[in-house]
């Protein structure tokens, strides 16, 4: 493990990002150039101290989860989140499919909808990424392990938990989601982590293995979604892909219609991603 060259390393990338850049408010005293060491540690999910004193080359040799965090904190591109494993004495991680690193770009696009319901996701329908407007949406999704990870294991593996989504729009996703990953699956091949979750999705679910076996490819759908939420109510939003292909990911922003009552809620909805809600949020909500 190269310290000091990590330590510069960190320091270098930190002091070259700016607080808009991230979606963090700059404020009036800000001394430091850069990001605080402290807005670091919160965009990677991780204690000041520990970053502080991994950046101080003073810390423990830090996992792979660790960097790949500090990674996507600092909006790394691929050759830089490699040089960063290199530097704290792991291996690069293998460019797969699967990798949980998320573009810049992408990131930049998510930091300017901090407002909005949206989330990032790679091909297997694991949310690499979310506003805090859409944690307050759909609750977070990022710090699931294993098969839990994706989005279309725990809607046939849990199916208790699809209550955001209204009735009428139950069978049309969970079509769609079994469409989305045979696609992935006949892609990648019998051997991929795709073919696996499929076998998994097998074991755990009769209905995923009803439609798995209906074989369709193409399923036809409304970008037009209704959700019942737990606090605000019912919602008819937009549902916007944009599709990255040389990232293999897929950044799924929510809309409502301008004036409408579900872009009253929405507003509300975005609130509470951000701050506490105030005694008139709260009347308005129970009003409607």
């Amino acid at each position: 493990m190269e310290y000091a060259d990590l330590s510069d390393f960190l320091r270098k990338r930190r002091e070259a990002l700016q607080p808009e850049d991230v979606g963090l408010p700059r404020g009036r005293r800000r001394r430091t150039p850069g990001l605080r060491r402290e807005e670091v540690a919160a965009l990677a999910s991780m204690s000041a101290d520990y970053y502080s004193r991994l950046e101080g080359g003073r810390g423990p040799q830090p996992s792979v989860e660790m960097l790949a965090a500090i990674a996507r904190a600092l909006r790394l591109t691929l050759e830089e989140r490699d040089h960063l494993f290199l530097l704290a004495g792991h291996g690069t991680p293998p460019r797969v499919t699967r990798a949980d690193h998320v573009d810049p770009g992408m990131l930049r696009i998510l930091d300017r909808l901090q407002d909005t319901p949206a989330m990032l996701l790679n091909r297997h329908g694991e949310t690499l990424a979310q506003t805090p407007a859409h944690v307050a949406f759909a609750g977070e999704q990022t710090n699931l392990d294993g098969f839990e990870r994706s989005e279309i294991y725990r809607w046939f593996a849990h199916p208790e938990g699809r209550s955001l989504y209204a009735e009428p729009e139950l069978g049309t996703h969970s079509r769609m989601l079994v469409s989305m990953l045979r696609t992935v699956a006949t892609v990648d091949g019998p051997k991929s982590y795709a073919a696996t979750l499929v076998q998994e999705l097998r074991k755990v679910s009769p209905e995923f293995v009803a439609i798995w076996d209906a074989h369709e490819v193409v399923v036809a759908h409304s970008r037009t979604k209704r959700f019942r939420h737990p606090v605000v109510g019912d919602l008819e939003l937009y549902c916007e892909v944009i599709d990255n292909r040389d990232q293999q990911q897929t950044l799924v922003v929510f809309t409502a219609e301008p004036g409408s009552e579900s872009a009253v809620r929405l507003r509300l909805l975005s609130v509470l991603g951000s701050q506490a809600m105030s005694t008139d949020d709260r009347e308005l909500i129970e009003e409607r």
